[in-house]
């Protein structure tokens, strides 16, 4: 067993109580989809807000979004179980959850990249810009492969990666303003910043840019061998 699936496990232990509690009042997992794509608005509304009206180098905003971000990551796992434990599985419910997770990511990076262009960071923000679409090609190469009938979940970029790397960005950031202010390296022969907060942020949207692509055209690799293969089989 994968890494990835031990920890998947261990986190559906910790929520299960609460999964088996929704159920009983009746919620559906299409309600707890919907809701995890309201928080990731919310979260966006946070970093627009902190974009016009924070100084630059105020990164409080950020944490805070960090933080609501990665709540509402726990309902990606919270409607499947919903559903599984609930008996509650449908096509349409897994379409539902699909598309609004498409939504949800697109929408905090858009909200990512918003708060860096404000904030007089237009080069880091075009990392945010590649990160929206890897994360789009990873989903999308795997939705057409599946339509293809193909299983196609190969590769390290994944939803759960990407939420994790971009949500603890946000909150170390917002962490090391909180205790560090407006703190800056200076090179003492030159009085250049090089290095503030931001960072913090920049290099994980950086690793899912860069990963999410390699994950997208690593399952693109991986479904024209299979592909191949069965079409000369059928030869």
């Amino acid at each position: 067993m994968k890494i990835r699936d031990i920890i998947q496990q261990i986190i559906y232990k910790i929520i299960n109580p609460a999964v088996h509690r929704l159920v009983k009042w009746g919620i559906t997992p299409n309600f707890v989809t919907a809701t995890g794509l309201l928080i990731n608005i919310f979260a966006t509304v946070i970093l627009m807000y902190g974009a016009i009206h924070c100084k630059r180098g105020n990164y409080s905003y950020v944490g805070w979004a960090g933080i609501v971000i990665l709540f509402a990551g726990l309902f990606d796992m919270l409607d499947g179980q919903v559903a599984r434990i609930g008996k509650m599985t449908s096509r349409y419910g897994a379409l539902f959850d699909s598309v609004l997770d498409r939504y949800s990511e697109l929408i905090v990076l858009f909200g990512i990249c918003y708060y860096l262009i404000l904030q007089g960071y237009f080069f880091s923000s075009l990392f945010g810009f590649i990160a929206l679409i890897g994360s789009m090609m990873v989903s999308y190469i795997r939705a057409r492969a599946e339509g293809l009938g193909i299983e196609c979940k190969v590769g390290f970029m994944q939803r759960p990666e990407r939420v994790i790397l971009i949500s603890a960005g946000a909150i170390l950031c917002g962490v090391f303003y909180y205790f560090a202010g407006d703190y800056k390296l200076y090179v003492s022969w030159f009085s250049a910043p090089i290095f503030e907060p931001v960072v913090i942020l920049v290099i994980p949207l950086v690793i899912v840019a860069i990963f999410s692509n390699v994950t997208a055209i690593g399952r693109l690799n991986y479904c024209r061998k299979v592909l191949n293969k069965e079409d000369k089989s059928l030869q």
